[in-house]
């Protein structure tokens, strides 16, 4: 738990006078539906399907360590539409990347094959079991 929180304290947002759910709501939802679509434009373009999802991590299988090996490119551009790397708004980061052998070690380790990997790709350390969600 943070410092200076307290078990069921409320949080400090709520007490401010901007606080808009709706917004935040809004923001989420629209973040959501643009991932979608590019996981379903790439999903066209390529014929690739991610491994695991969470939140804003997505995990595909690649024939390499690099990024630009999954990401598809026509004409030396990127997929109009689709992921492209960056540290702007509406571009992705690479979180990680760990082999397919690791994947599955930890999916028997963990005796989980519903584990998500998408939650432990950045460092390939898994610290405890999840529900798969």
């Amino acid at each position: 738990m943070r410092r200076g929180l307290e078990a069921r304290a409320p949080w400090r947002a709520l007490s401010r006078p901007t606080w808009r759910p709706d917004l935040r709501a809004a923001v989420i939802s629209r973040t959501r539906i643009n991932l979608h679509r590019k996981i379903v434009k790439h999903a066209a373009f390529t014929g690739q399907y991610p491994v695991a999802v969470l939140s804003g991590c997505v995990v595909y299988a690649a024939g390499g360590t690099s990024p630009l090996d999954f990401l598809p490119c026509r004409d030396g551009r990127p997929l109009p539409g689709g992921f492209k790397l960056g540290i702007n708004p509406g571009l992705v980061k690479h979180e990680g990347t760990q082999s397919v052998l690791w994947g599955e070690e930890v999916r028997e380790r963990f005796d989980a094959p519903e584990l998500n990997l998408a939650r432990y790709i950045k460092d390939g350390q898994v610290t405890d079991k999840d529900s798969g969600e």
